[in-house]
């Protein structure tokens, strides 16, 4: 099977016929935010039910159009060393190597790339390969975008030669919701596979970042699609945002990690939905995805838990690491500045809170322990 692509809401309508009402409301949403999907995903979705979490993931909705949110909620520009490259954490290079998915995520944080006639990723990358060259504190390079499957074998392949030649790096990550899109992109080219498991190594090894975000997404097909990649010699992994009526269940959220450990795919982050344009919809305030991801972890095993619940600060990478019922506790799992790398903070509950920001804001300065009083120790019997 070859997916056809679809980008248009009228293909749409050919496809799975949309109300007028529906179909008007769609094509005034992709007037601003894009649409690209494909009849293997769309097929998977239950069109009689408009809540439909899959749907959610890939089919415009009016709820996008609410105000708020920002093009770069992280700051992506501040770490922008050349066009198409970033460089935040000290041991880590980011190329973003294309502008075009397998589908568009409706609550994706870097939507600027489909919207913005500004191209923020490269084809020729040789620039960028030859900074991290230089760079000899670079261990581990994310290749992403965009999509990086969405490249020619040979272009793509081209890339990851090159980065594997630099002796410093280690690690090279592809992040990729090609598995749950098209995973006959993966089966159905070998020419992949093959540059694949030539290039990840004992020694070295290519990680596929999956983005699994609900169960349903783990298809017979693409279970196929994850087991060849890793008989290539390729480590598969996932991290997915909480997000409203799509996984903010905890017992959906336990069928996808349960699915996910049973194929040998390692849950990797959970993600706090970053405060993008367009993402207020999809936005659970962060106290309750915490409380819905603890609850989800009760009946897994720990090969399923294994995920960090982080929110991906213009900072740094933030872990809530937990709660009482009067504050909440953070600390900086990944920083872009070395020294906070650690750092534990305490701050007073807001329940309607989404971002770390809205916790920095009611403090006395950003970023503040709050006082706490050493506890007397207690003695149990």
């Amino acid at each position: 099977m070859n997916p056809k692509y679809i980008t248009s809401i009228s293909e749409l309508d050919n496809l799975v016929g949309l109300t007028p009402k529906a179909r008007e409301m769609m094509e005034t949403v992709t007037e601003l935010f894009p649409f690209r999907a494909n009849d293997y995903y769309l097929s998977l979705i239950d069109w009689k039910d408009g809540h439909d979490p899959l749907r959610r993931i890939v089919v415009p909705d009016s709820c996008e159009l609410k105000t708020g949110g920002s093009a770069d909620p992280s700051c992506e520009k501040d770490y922008t060393k050349k066009p198409g490259l970033q460089h935040k954490y000290g041991q880590t290079g980011v190329l973003l190597l294309t502008d075009v998915c397998g589908g568009i995520c409706r609550f994706c944080f870097r939507k600027r790339l489909f919207m913005s006639c500004e191209r923020e990723t490269m084809r020729d990358v040789s620039e960028n390969i030859g900074y991290i060259r230089e760079h000899k504190e670079i261990t581990n390079v994310l290749v992403t975008g965009g999509d990086p499957l969405t490249l020619e074998t040979r272009h793509l392949g081209k890339i990851l030669r090159e980065l594997r030649e630099i002796e410093h790096v280690n690690i090279i990550r592809i992040g990729s919701k090609m598995l749950a899109y098209n995973p006959y992109r993966i089966l159905n080219d070998p020419n992949l596979l093959d540059v694949l498991s030539r290039l990840s190594t004992p020694e070295k090894r290519i990680y596929l970042m999956a983005h699994f975000n609900h169960p349903r997404e783990l298809t017979e097909v693409t279970i196929q699609a994850a087991e060849a990649l890793r008989k290539a010699g390729v480590i598969v992994v996932n991290q997915t945002p909480i997000l409203n009526g799509i996984n903010n269940e905890p017992e959906t959220l336990t069928m996808l990690f349960r699915r996910l450990s049973f194929a040998g795919i390692s849950p990797y982050y959970v993600f706090q939905c970053r405060p993008t344009i367009g993402n207020q919809f999809f936005q659970v305030p962060l106290e309750q995805s915490y409380e819905v991801l603890q609850k989800s972890w009760e009946t897994c095993s720990g090969l399923a838990k294994r995920a960090r619940f982080i929110m991906s600060h213009a900072t740094g990478k933030i872990e809530m690491v937990g709660k009482t019922a009067g504050h909440v506790f953070m600390r900086y799992h990944q920083s872009a500045d070395p020294a906070q790398i650690g750092k534990f903070m305490i701050f007073q509950s807001n329940p309607v809170a989404r971002w770390f920001d809205d916790y920095r804001h009611h403090s006395t300065e950003p970023g503040d322990l709050l006082p706490v009083k050493k506890p007397k120790m207690q003695w149990l019997f």
